[in-house]
C-alpha cells in the first residue's frame, strides 16, 4: 500500500510502542477512549491520570509533542461548539462580569473539551506510531468486516489526493478574485464542495473498477 510509508500522520521510529502489534494498540486505544467517555462529570482527577498515562506513552514512543500538537487542529470545530454550550444551555446561571453563563453548560463544555482532547491525542498517538497499512492489518486481525477495511484503506490512500484537489480548487477561486467574506459567498463554497464530492466519487468508482479488473475480489484484502 503506497500511502503507508511516509504518511503525514506517521512519525518514523523504533520504540517499543512502534514495534507493538497493531491490533493490541487498536484495542488499547478503544479501551482508553471508552474509559474516558464513561468517566462522569466531577471525576476530574481521573482525567489527569488519563492524560498522564497518554503522555507516558508519547514519551515512550519518542514522538515530539511539536509533531502531535499542530495535528490536533482537527479538534477545533468541537472546541468551538464547546464554547457555545454555556451560552445556550439552560439551568442555573453564573455571572462572569457582564456575561451570564449556564452552570450545567460550563460543565458540559469542559467535559466535551477534555474528553475530545484526550480522544484526539490518543488517536494521533496511534497514527504516529503505526503505519496506515499496519492499522488495516490490525483491523483485519480483529475480524473487522473486509468491506469496512477496504473502505478505510481507500480513505487513507486517497485522503491526500482529495485534499490536493480541494487546494487546487481553492487556488483557482482565489485566482479568479473570489474571496469568501460573508454569507453571500456560501452558495459558491457549496458548489465547490459538491463538485469535489462528485469528482471524488467518480475517482473512487474508477479505482474500484480498475482493482476489480486486476483481480481484487469484492471484500478482498488491501494489505497483501
Amino acid at each position: 500500500m503506497g500511502a503507508g510509508h511516509g504518511h503525514r500522520l506517521h512519525f518514523h521510529g523504533h520504540s517499543v510502542v512502534h514495534r507493538a502489534a497493531p491490533h493490541h494498540k487498536i484495542l488499547a486505544l478503544l479501551a482508553f477512549v471508552l474509559a474516558v467517555v464513561a468517566t462522569p462529570a466531577g471525576w476530574w482527577p481521573l482525567f489527569v491520570v488519563a492524560l498522564g498515562v497518554l503522555l507516558g506513552v508519547v514519551l515512550t514512543a519518542r514522538v515530539p509533542l511539536r509533531f502531535l500538537l499542530p495535528r490536533m487542529v482537527v479538534e477545533v470545530p468541537f472546541l468551538v461548539f464547546a464554547l457555545v454550550i454555556p451560552f445556550v444551555a439552560t439551568g442555573p446561571r453564573v455571572d462572569l462580569g457582564p456575561v451570564s453563563l449556564s452552570e450545567p453548560g460550563l460543565v458540559a463544555a469542559a467535559l466535551l473539551a477534555v474528553k475530545g482532547t484526550l480522544g484526539v491525542l490518543a488517536s494521533l498517538t496511534l497514527a504516529a506510531t503505526t503505519e496506515p497499512v499496519d492499522v488495516l492489518r490490525g483491523l483485519e486481525r480483529l475480524r473487522l468486516p473486509a468491506t469496512l477495511v477496504q473502505i478505510l484503506g481507500f480513505m487513507i490512500r486517497y485522503l491526500d489526493v482529495v485534499t490536493a484537489d480541494l487546494g487546487r480548487m481553492r487556488r483557482g477561486l482565489v485566482a479568479r478574485g473570489f474571496d469568501a467574506r460573508n454569507p453571500r459567498h456560501w452558495p459558491v463554497l457549496a458548489r465547490t464542495v459538491g463538485a469535489l464530492f462528485v469528482r471524488s466519487y467518480e475517482r473512487g468508482e474508477r479505482v474500484h473498477l480498475a482493482m476489480v479488473a486486476r483481480g481484487l475480489p469484492p471484500g478482498g484484502s488491501m494489505t497483501r
